[in-house]
């Protein structure tokens, strides 16, 4: 899990950088926040993740870790998505934003249940 957990990192990171770049070239940053939130969402939470998961192998081997894989990333980019429509002016986007934004914070609650339980302090 570790690894697929940073390589998945390394693919937010270039769509966040990108889409930073393409803002730039623009002028038009109304998308800022999604910039931001692909690469602390995306790069930064999922690298870290996967840092703690290679450090602490046996919460990598468990249910709730391959749930928190799949949940942050299937509700991340719909998020992101859902995001840009919606900051894009089409406010009909509301309803999905809240919804994928709520199921990465249960990821993010996934992972964290998943830590507390499988990471013993050293003797």
């Amino acid at each position: 899990m570790a690894v697929t957990f940073i390589r998945i990192a390394v693919i937010y990171i270039a769509v966040g950088a990108t889409l930073g770049i393409i803002m730039g070239i623009k002028g038009d940053f109304a998308l800022a926040p999604v910039h931001a939130h692909i690469n602390l969402l995306g790069f930064a939470t999922l690298a870290i993740a996967g840092l703690v998961y290679r450090a602490f192998p046996a919460a990598a081997t468990t249910r709730l870790a391959r749930a928190h894989f799949w949940l942050h990333n299937l509700a991340l980019p719909v998020f992101m998505i859902s995001l840009g429509f919606m900051l894009s002016g089409n406010a009909a986007w509301l309803p999905v934003v809240i919804v994928s934004s709520l199921l990465v914070l249960l990821a993010l609650y996934v992972f964290g249940l998943n830590i507390w339980m499988s990471i013993k302090p050293a003797d």
